[in-house]
């Protein structure tokens, strides 16, 4: 047994708990470490005097003759904002330019997973990761998602530091909550104010379409957008870029009302942030036609314009990201336009280029390393749900079973917010599938997406005065936390390794 493995030996049996290696730390003379009891994990507090930080029953122990306070504590909200405050490594903060991913957790139990695998690579992880639509569907509240990010941080030892991301944001309301709850990422996506029509509109339409942008809100006019960009050239490294008088009022009826909102949020986000620093990102990924290099060009333009300070944009892509699956699409087409896109944030930011959508789009991953370079970030969130029912699969076939029959009801409801092209009746029938082909599920399109966007029902059910399914799936998960654990770390290394700009890092 090593020295570590010995210390955590013998923590564990002055706290009585099973104690996690890695999360044993220390601060003021006190030692802190994470520790499970049954499925319940307790942070525990050693140290000379009381440590009053910390809301827990404290009791004595001696240790070579010496008597030390022992406060053993639930990890509560009230803890977890103790904890942040203490040791400011586990507590959010912005990543700047590194290139980033965002790794969801729609179950609060992934984080342990995502540091292992992040720690051997070079991106810098955003742990804590929600959106608005996510919350709604799982019940969790900001506070929650961030809680179970630092826990998670904290049990795997990770102190290099981690955003948290508030995704999706549409509202005052919503950036307000996520304020409160102490994130430090926002994703602004203003995608309800984009007009897809201006695309293809005719002349007589554009122009009423133009006319009836909010020229305050964009403090601008017809005449003076017109003196912004007619004529002039806009050097992107390889090529040239120029707006025509068509053009550059298609790309202002498309996405004019988009910029005046993504500024409106962003001035309330300042106001709301004081002197707490952090990161904006505008996405309009989640629309019906895609954003050209000359439409981003605009978009980016204006927000410079406006005073809008960004990390990151993410353009709707040409072909399809859709949920759960690679990519869709023409692989060089998409090339040429992410070359582009990268280009115009090179030149007009620097600022990253944001892959939504992102999780398991492994034919992307090399076009955005070779293009964007360290200038990327990129998003994902089911992925993870769907690799924990990977292991439930295995562990508990029947729960699984249960849980696919459940969804492939519930598919036609809640598909209908997600762009997918799945088809549940090509998913293999629950009751006739063995129990070593339940996994197999998990490498078909259609099943991935059937599980992927029916989360929010499954996790809600109930059953009498509890849930139908999330108590039983939380808790085979601790059961098994390690191979959960493992099993995030595998897969993820997939979506790290063609990032790597230094081979792995072992931090």
């Amino acid at each position: 047994m090593d020295v570590a493995a010995a210390l955590a030996a013998h923590l564990g049996e002055l706290a009585g708990l099973e104690v996690y290696q890695r999360s044993i730390t220390s601060d003021r003379g006190a030692l802190l470490f994470l520790g499970r009891e049954g499925r319940e994990r307790r942070l525990a507090v050693m140290s000379p005097e009381p440590d009053e930080r910390f809301d827990g029953e404290q009791s004595d122990v001696t240790v070579e003759r010496h008597r030390l306070r022992l406060r053993r504590c639930p990890t509560d909200a009230s803890n977890a904002a103790a904890l942040r405050k203490a040791l400011p490594c586990f507590a959010p903060r912005p990543l700047g330019l590194e290139p980033s991913i965002g790794c969801g957790d729609r179950l609060g139990l992934a984080t342990p997973g995502h540091v292992r695998a992040v720690r051997r690579h070079s991106m810098a992880p955003i742990l804590a990761q929600q959106s608005v639509r996510e919350l709604e569907r799982t019940g969790r509240t900001p506070v929650e998602v961030l809680d179970a990010a630092t826990w998670g941080a904290l049990l795997e030892g990770w102190r290099n530091g981690f955003g948290a991301d508030a995704d999706h944001l549409k509202t005052t309301g919503d950036v307000d909550r996520f304020v409160d709850a102490g994130f430090s990422f926002f994703t602004v996506d203003p995608g309800d104010q984009v007009d897809d029509e201006a695309d293809d509109a005719s002349e007589a339409a554009l122009r009423d379409k133009v006319a009836a942008l909010p020229w305050d809100a964009l403090d601008a006019s017809e005449s003076s957008l017109g003196e912004r960009y007619l004529g002039r050239r806009f050097d992107l490294e390889h090529e040239a870029l120029e707006l025509d008088e068509e053009t550059l009022w298609r790309a202002a009826a498309k996405y004019g009302r988009a910029v005046a909102h993504t500024a409106a949020l962003h001035r309330h986000l300042d106001s709301r942030m004081g002197d707490r620093p952090f990161e904006l990102e505008m996405s309009v990924d989640e629309t019906a036609r895609p954003t050209s290099a000359l439409d981003h060009l605009f978009v980016a333009s204006e927000l410079e314009r406006l005073g809008v300070r960004w990390v990151s944009l993410a353009p709707r892509f040409i072909g399809d990201f859709e949920k759960g699956v690679d990519y869709r699409g023409d692989l060089v087409a998409l090339e040429d336009s992410f070359a582009r896109h990268a280009a115009i944030a090179r030149v007009l930011g620097p600022y990253k280029i944001s892959l939504h959508s992102g999780s398991d789009k492994f034919s992307v991953y090399p076009i955005a390393a070779r293009h964007a370079g360290e200038l990327v970030h990129v998003k994902t969130a089911g992925t993870s749900y769907l690799e924990a029912l990977r292991v439930i699969a295995r562990v508990e076939p029947e729960l699984f079973r249960e849980i696919l029959a459940f969804a492939l009801a519930h598919f036609d409801g809640d598909r209908a917010t997600y762009h997918i092209s799945g088809r549940k009746d090509r998913v293999p029938a629950p009751g006739e599938t063995p129990d070593a082909e339940l996994r197999a599920v998990l490498e078909q399109d259609d099943g991935r997406q059937v599980l992927h966007v029916t989360f929010g029902s499954v996790l809600t059910e109930k059953d009498g005065d509890g849930f139908r399914f999330r108590d039983r799936l939380l808790g085979a998960l601790q059961e098994c936390e390690n191979e959960h654990s493992t099993a995030l770390e595998a897969h993820f290394e997939r979506h790290l390794a063609p990032f790597d700009a230094r081979g792995g890092t072992d931090q």
